[in-house]
C-alpha cells in the first residue's frame, strides 16, 4: 500500500480483480506504515523489522477489499469455492512484525481430499512455512522479498530481508518433498526509491494441474 493516499485506488484497482474470481489477501508491513528513507545496505545486517513510518488507516483498507468480495485473512482458515472444486486455505498475518499466531488455527486435515491446500503469507520466513509444509499443504504463496532487495545480474538476490535461502527469494520453487513455495517479486517500488533493478516488476499467473498419485503437488 505505502501511502494513505492510494486507500482507495488500491482498493478500487483490486475491485476488478475480485469481480468475477476467488480473490484471497493477507497484510504487510507496508499496509500498516508508510515506507521510510532506507540504505539498501543495511539489508545485509538482518531482516528489518523495526517500521518507524507513519500509520496508515489499514482498517480502511481491510473494510474496502472486504466489500469488494476479497477473504482478507488474518490468522484464519477458510474454504474457498473454486472451478476445480472446494480448497482449503490458510492466511498468515504478517511474521515480519510478529503479526502471525499460528496457534489461532486449526490445522487438522480436512475430512475429504481436497484439490489444493494453499497457504498465503506476506513474508516467507522458515518457521512459517515450515509449518505450511508440515501440515501438508501443496502450495504456499508469498511476497515480501521484492525478489531480493539487493539483488545484482547473473547471481541473483543477495539479500532477502528474512531467513528464506536466497536461491528461493523470487519464483516457484520446491520446499521439503511435497510442497511448493512461490515468493512473487511484486509490481511496486517505494516512493523514496522509485526504481528497481535487476529484478523486473512481476505479477504472476500460476498453473496447478492435477498429478499422478506419487506425486503429491505439481505447478
Amino acid at each position: 500500500l505505502g501511502h494513505h493516499d492510494a486507500i482507495d485506488d488500491a482498493v478500487d484497482l483490486l475491485a476488478t480483480i475480485s469481480a468475477d474470481r476467488p480473490a484471497i489477501a493477507v497484510l504487510g508491513s507496508n499496509d500498516r506504515h508508510e515506507p521510510v528513507v532506507r540504505n539498501p545496505l543495511r539489508y545485509f545486517a538482518g531482516p528489518t523489522r523495526r517500521h518507524p513510518g507513519t500509520p496508515l488507516d489499514t482498517e480502511r483498507l481491510v473494510v474496502g477489499l472486504k466489500e469488494a468480495g476479497w477473504h482478507v485473512l488474518r490468522n484464519e482458515r477458510i474454504t474457498v469455492p473454486t472451478s476445480a472444486g472446494e480448497i482449503d486455505v490458510v492466511g498468515l498475518d504478517d511474521p515480519h512484525i510478529g503479526a502471525d499466531s499460528p496457534e489461532q488455527i486449526d490445522w487438522a486435515p480436512p475430512p475429504d481430499p481436497l484439490p489444493l491446500r494453499l497457504g498465503v503469507v506476506h513474508s516467507p520466513y522458515r518457521d512459517v512455512v515450515d509449518r505450511f509444509a508440515d501440515e501438508g499443504f501443496g502450495l504456499t504463496l508469498a511476497g515480501h522479498t521484492h525478489g531480493g532487495q539487493v539483488r545484482v545480474p547473473f547471481v541473483g538476490a543477495l539479500v532477502d530481508n528474512c531467513d528464506l535461502p536466497l536461491h528461493m527469494a523470487r519464483g516457484a520453487t520446491r520446499y521439503a518433498d511435497h510442497m511448493w513455495l512461490h515468493v512473487s517479486a511484486g509490481l511496486g517500488t517505494s516512493r523514496f526509491a522509485p526504481v528497481r533493478f535487476a529484478c523486473r516488476p512481476e505479477a504472476s499467473i500460476l498453473d496447478l494441474v492435477p498429478v499422478r498419485a506419487e506425486e503429491p503437488s505439481a505447478l
